[in-house]
């Protein structure tokens, strides 16, 4: 992904809700799960890391982004942003 292409979908992800709660017991596979559905109908998520979470924030959207083969766009304090562009139709289109 390039630096404009990032940029591109930081402003996109600036107007989303985070969609998923990461707690204390941080990621979990039902987490990775849950995730991974979402990506069947959003190609951009946005992640809270909650207060009592004692993980790195970085680390959390490496392994996320990993198990969800998803590109992790940003991380900011405790908010994380991926995206997984759809197999067919992507909705979000990239530019060059």
């Amino acid at each position: 992904m390039t630096s404009k292409q990032r940029s591109y979908l930081k402003g996109l992800a600036m107007n989303i809700d985070p969609v998923f709660q990461i707690g204390k017991a941080s990621v979990t596979p039902e987490n990775v799960d849950a995730i991974s559905e979402v990506f069947n109908t959003h190609e951009l998520v946005k992640i809270a890391v909650l207060k009592n979470c004692i993980d790195d924030p970085k680390e959390i959207a490496n392994t996320v982004a990993e198990r969800t083969h998803s590109q992790v766009v940003q991380v900011i304090g405790k908010k994380i942003v991926l995206y997984k562009a759809f197999k067919e139709n992507p909705k979000i289109i990239l530019p060059k």
